[in-house]
């Protein structure tokens, strides 16, 4: 690809990717709730996710996917009810004032991949993003290894710093909650933030 084009792609991507969403939602709550514990594979359940739906657009799989499309809805629901289970245990995760700012014991990190992944290939933004825009930015039919290479080069780049960034936050302003009372509302917050995102996966089509 040129130039020009893959800049055209990192910027419309990098749109998408920032844009709220119930992947964004989740690694908020996240990392709200647990600082940043866990964050490395949480997010590269994101971007693996989002590069398995790049290569079924870019190697023409769709047709291939929507015959297995039972499969995908049994990884999307386990993925929403592996979400649920986290805001569970925010919910009722017991509260001291020696926890505050300090993040909890993480979770498996294969658990939180493939939370995130599944999370990632159930749900509609980034699959509208690839199967209806990507057609609209990048001539797949055009496309060689080297243009799939660069622009799978380029969803790393670009998604890895966004969703760093927002989990950074998120945990820098977890640190501002020092109370029992505090913590106990952002553990609840959050929670509920984890079963939203859950759901809003969950209900899509």
């Amino acid at each position: 690809m040129t130039l020009a084009g893959l800049l055209i792609f990192a910027a419309a991507y990098a749109m998408a990717v920032a844009s709220p969403g119930p992947g964004i939602a989740a690694i908020v709550a996240r990392a709200l709730g647990n600082g940043l514990s866990g964050l490395a594979p949480f997010i590269l359940g994101f971007i693996l996710g989002d590069l398995t739906l790049f290569w079924v657009a870019a190697f023409g799989l769709a047709a291939i996917a929507q015959a297995h499309a039972g499969v995908l809805i049994v990884i999307k629901y386990a993925g929403a009810l592996y979400l649920l289970y986290l805001a569970y245990k925010l919910w009722t995760a017991p509260v001291a004032v020696a926890e505050a700012g300090a993040p909890r014991a993480s979770e498996r990190g294969w658990r939180l991949f493939l939370t995130s992944y599944s999370l990632t290939v159930g749900n509609p933004k980034p699959i509208v993003f690839f199967m209806a825009l990507l057609p609209t930015i990048v001539d797949l039919e055009r496309l060689d290894l080297m243009g799939v290479l660069e622009i799978t080069a380029v969803i790393v780049l670009v998604i890895t710093p966004i969703l760093a960034a927002y989990a950074i936050a998120a945990a820098r302003a977890r640190a501002l909650f020092r109370s029992p009372h505090a913590i106990r509302a952002l553990n609840r917050g959050t929670g509920t933030m984890m079963a939203a995102a859950a759901a809003a996966v969950a209900i899509s089509r």
